[in-house]
């Protein structure tokens, strides 16, 4: 069994930053990219950046410039750091992991609300 477990949401102003953490444990095979989906109210959950285990990362439109992805394959873990956040960036957002035999783990999800 595969745990991934969030960090790092939080209540901020318009402007501000944050650096999400997704840490993965247990029986990881091998992973093939991990990456940082978003739903917010009402809305349908969207993939908002990923990154292979070598590196190549992929943005959504609406976060190119103001997010990076990064992943320390020793540790497990992924991280989000957003800045310039914007009200419509409000949203849970959640980790995923998918391994080499494409198998998909989610995490539990942390909020993140940006206020105007």
């Amino acid at each position: 069994q595969v745990q991934l477990v969030e960090s790092g949401g939080g209540l901020v102003q318009a402007g501000e930053s944050l650096r999400l953490s997704c840490t993965a444990s247990g029986s990881i095979l091998s992973i093939n990219h991990m990456a940082w989906y978003r739903q917010a109210p009402g809305k349908q959950r969207e993939l908002v950046a990923s990154i292979t285990s070598s590196g190549r990362t992929y943005y959504v439109d609406s976060v190119k410039g103001r997010v990076t992805i990064s992943l320390d394959n020793a540790k497990n873990t992924v991280y989000l750091e957003m800045n310039s956040l914007k009200p419509e960036d409000t949203a849970v957002f959640y980790c995923n992991l998918a391994d080499t035999l494409s198998r998909i783990y989610w995490g539990q999800g942390t909020q993140v609300t940006v206020s105007s």
